[in-house]
């Protein structure tokens, strides 16, 4: 993976890192998985305890106090920037590392987009123009 694919993969699995992360908390790095969990937790799960797993001690320290940030924000859109963050540095620096999460992802066809969005009032698009959602709004004039 050269540095645009690491890019897309970190943006392809930062749904499922998030939803493992909101699911679970700081659990989902030593947890058994639980064979009840949807398929996008369950993918979170393997990717950080992927992460986890291969780390030095300094690398799961910092691993561990992201994934307490990110609880503790309880944004999905901080944690997938924080967590994103942190897989973008630790795949860069480990190729190995890159192949073994690489697997974990099915392949895009070229040119083919996933859009994903989670939570309350998510709303998921490849283009958008103006886009409200929540109570009282009114919407912006031309």
């Amino acid at each position: 993976m050269v540095s645009a694919e690491i890019a897309q993969w970190v943006q392809q699995a930062g749904p499922a890192v998030t939803a493992a992360v909101s699911a679970y908390g700081t659990a989902v790095l030593t947890r058994a998985q639980d064979a009840a969990a949807d398929a996008t937790v369950g993918l979170g799960q393997r990717i950080l305890q992927v992460v986890w797993r291969r780390g030095d001690e300094t690398g799961r320290a910092e691993l561990e106090r992201v994934v307490d940030e990110a609880v503790d924000e309880q944004d999905d859109v901080f944690t997938t920037a924080v967590l994103g963050r942190l897989l973008k540095r630790t795949l860069l620096a480990d190729h190995e590392l890159r192949e073994e999460l690489a697997a974990l992802l099915p392949v895009l066809a070229a040119g083919t987009l996933t859009v994903t969005a989670s939570g309350e009032r998510s709303i998921a698009a490849q283009h958008i123009g103006t886009a409200i959602t929540g109570d009282g709004h009114t919407p912006p004039r031309p």
